[in-house]
C-alpha cells in the first residue's frame, strides 16, 4: 500500500513520547513529513538527546507505520534537538529577595521625559502605600538627584550583617541611588561600558535598599551596554517605554521595544507612555494643541500589540517641578496627579497580568484590594 502524507500523520497521531499526555503531532514534535513512493522521511524535534530516548520513539514510529503500510516501507527519521528553555521571563541569575518588583523605565531617544516619568511614577506608587526605590542607571546624564533636590547628598555607609553597604538617599519617601551622587554637578562621566556596569552592580548589590515593593530603574536612552548589563544582572519584572508623539521619537521607541523582546532578553513590555502629548493654554481650557503630532505613541502601541499606559500633557508645572526638585505628582488634587495615578494603575494592572503567567515559584504576588493593587 502506497501511503500519502495525511495517512502518515494519522498514524503519528497515535504515538506518544514517554510520560507525555499529548501525541507527537499535537505537541508539534513532528516538524516535517515527506513521502517519496515507499520512502518516508520524518523530521522530529526532541528534548531528549539520549540514544535510548531517540531509539524508543523511533521504534514506536517504525512499528506503527510498517504494520499499517507494509514492511517494505523505507523509513528515515531525523532528530532535531530542542533545548528546554525556562518559561519564566525573569532572570534567575541574581536575586534580590528584599525587592519584590523591578521595573525598567526606558526610552529609545533622549529628551522625551523618561526621568520625569520615572520620578513621578515613583511618587504616585509611594502615595498608594508602596515602598519605592529608584536606581538612576543613566550613567552619562543622571538627573534623578536634581529632580528630588538631593544632588548635594551623599549615600552613607551602614553595616548590614557584618558587611558595609551604601544607604540610599531618601527624598519624599523614595530611596534613591545615582551615579550623580559620586560626581560633581558639572563633571562629565567618561567611562567605558565595563566601568559603568561595575558601578551599577555596586549600587544594586552593595546597597542597603531594605524592603521594597518596587525598584524603578531609570535607564539611559537608546540600547547599549548598560541595558544589557542590567538585564543580565537583575530579574526585571517588566519594562515601560516612554516616547513623545513625533515620528523621530517613535522610530527609536520601536527599537527599544524590540530590544526587550529579543529572545535572549525576553523582558515583558508592560506598556508605552506618551509624554508631551498635547498642550492646553490656561486661557483656552477646552482646547488641545498637538504640537508634536497626535496619538503617535498610542498608534505605535496598537501596531506592536502592547498596552498603552496613558498620555501626559505638556504642562509647564511638570517641567518646573522637576527643575525645583519636587516631582509634580506630589501636588494634591491636580490634573497632573490624576494623570500619573492613572498611568501607575495601568502599569500595575499589566504587571498583574504578566506575573500571573509566570511559574508559581518565580512570580511576585500582587493582589487587588478595594480597587487598589497591593503587594502580598
Amino acid at each position: 500500500m502506497k501511503p500519502n502524507k495525511e495517512q502518515i500523520l494519522d498514524v503519528l497521531k497515535t504515538i506518544y513520547s514517554d510520560n507525555q499526555k499529548t501525541d507527537i503531532v499535537s505537541d508539534n514534535s513532528v516538524l516535517n513529513v515527506l513521502v517519496f513512493d515507499k520512502e518516508i522521511s520524518i523530521d522530529l524535534s526532541t528534548n531528549n538527546p539520549s540514544l535510548q530516548g531517540k531509539n524508543n520513539i523511533k521504534s514506536k514510529i517504525s512499528n506503527s507505520i510498517k504494520s499499517k503500510f507494509g514492511k517494505d516501507i523505507v523509513l528515515k527519521i531525523n532528530f532535531k534537538l530542542i533545548k528546554d528553555t525556562p518559561k519564566t521571563i525573569l532572570n534567575p541569575n541574581r536575586k534580590l529577595d528584599n525587592i519584590k518588583n523591578i521595573i525598567a523605565i526606558s526610552s529609545g531617544k533622549g529628551g522625551v521625559g523618561k526621568s520625569t516619568v520615572t520620578a513621578n511614577l515613583a511618587v504616585a506608587l509611594s502615595k498608594m502605600g508602596f515602598n519605592v526605590g529608584i536606581l538612576d542607571a543613566d550613567i552619562y546624564g543622571p538627573s534623578i538627584p536634581l529632580m528630588f533636590d538631593v544632588f548635594d547628598s551623599k549615600p552613607l555607609a551602614v553595616n548590614v550583617d557584618g558587611k558595609s553597604k551604601m544607604k540610599p538617599v531618601e527624598s519624599f519617601g523614595i530611596k534613591i541611588l545615582s551615579i550623580g551622587f559620586f560626581t560633581k554637578l558639572d563633571q562629565a562621566v567618561i567611562w567605558r561600558g565595563p566601568m559603568a556596569s561595575k558601578a551599577l552592580n555596586q549600587m544594586i548589590f552593595d546597597a542597603a535598599w531594605g524592603e521594597l515593593d518596587f525598584l524603578l530603574i531609570d535607564l539611559p536612552p537608546g540600547t547599549g551596554d548598560i541595558h544589557l548589563s542590567i538585564m543580565q544582572s537583575l530579574p526585571i519584572s517588566g519594562a515601560v517605554v516612554v516616547s513623545t508623539p513625533q515620528n523621530v521619537a517613535l522610530v527609536d521607541a520601536r527599537k527599544g521595544v524590540s530590544m526587550f523582546n529579543q529572545e535572549n532578553i525576553n523582558v515583558p513590555v508592560l506598556g508605552i507612555v506618551e509624554n508631551m502629548s498635547y498642550f492646553t493654554p490656561e486661557e483656552l481650557p477646552n482646547n488641545k494643541y498637538y504640537l508634536f503630532g497626535k496619538e503617535g505613541a498610542k498608534n505605535l502601541s496598537n501596531d506592536l500589540e502592547i498596552p498603552f499606559l496613558g498620555e501626559i500633557p505638556l504642562i509647564q508645572s511638570i517641567r518646573e517641578s522637576g527643575d525645583y526638585g519636587r516631582p509634580a505628582a506630589l501636588q494634591d488634587d491636580t490634573i497632573i496627579q490624576g494623570v500619573f495615578n492613572d498611568i501607575s494603575k495601568n502599569m500595575l494592572s499589566e504587571l498583574l497580568k504578566r506575573n500571573n503567567k509566570l511559574p508559581e515559584t518565580e512570580i511576585i504576588k500582587i493582589t487587588t484590594m478595594s480597587g487598589c493593587s497591593a503587594i502580598k
